[in-house]
C-alpha cells in the first residue's frame, strides 16, 4: 500500500466520549489518544495496559485489548457471515462488531 489513506481507521470511544483513533499501518497497528480527550479532567484510559499519553501505541499485531472486544465462537461465525468478512480479518471484525459492544469502550469504523 502506498499511502496512509489506504489503511483502515476507527474512532475509539470511552463511555461515549471520543478518545482516539485505532488504525492499520504498513507495519501493523497504531492507537493514538485524541489531544482534546487527554486535556479533559481525569480522562479514562481505554485499558490498564494503555494508559493515557500523548505518544501513540504501536504494535505488529492487533492490540490484545481490541482483539478481546471481537466476538468469539458461534457469534464470531454469525458476525463474519453477516458482514461478509473473513474471520481472520480481526481489524475488519473490530470495525463492524464493536460499535455497540458491552463495556466502556466502543469502536466505530469508517474513520478518516
Amino acid at each position: 500500500m502506498s499511502s496512509d489513506s489506504e489503511f483502515r481507521k476507527g474512532r475509539v470511544y470511552v463511555q461515549n466520549r471520543y478518545a482516539g483513533v485505532i488504525e492499520e499501518t504498513e507495519d501493523g497497528y497504531r492507537f493514538t489518544y485524541d489531544p482534546e480527550y487527554l486535556e479533559q479532567e481525569k480522562p479514562l484510559p481505554i485499558c490498564i495496559n494503555m494508559p493515557c499519553k500523548k505518544e501513540c501505541y504501536e504494535s505488529e499485531s492487533l492490540f490484545p485489548f481490541f482483539d478481546g472486544l471481537i466476538p468469539e465462537g458461534w457469534l464470531l461465525d454469525v458476525s463474519a457471515k453477516n458482514w461478509k468478512i473473513d474471520s481472520e480479518d480481526r481489524f475488519g471484525l473490530l470495525m463492524v462488531c464493536c460499535e455497540d459492544c458491552i463495556g466502556d469502550v466502543t469502536v466505530s469504523g469508517g474513520c478518516g
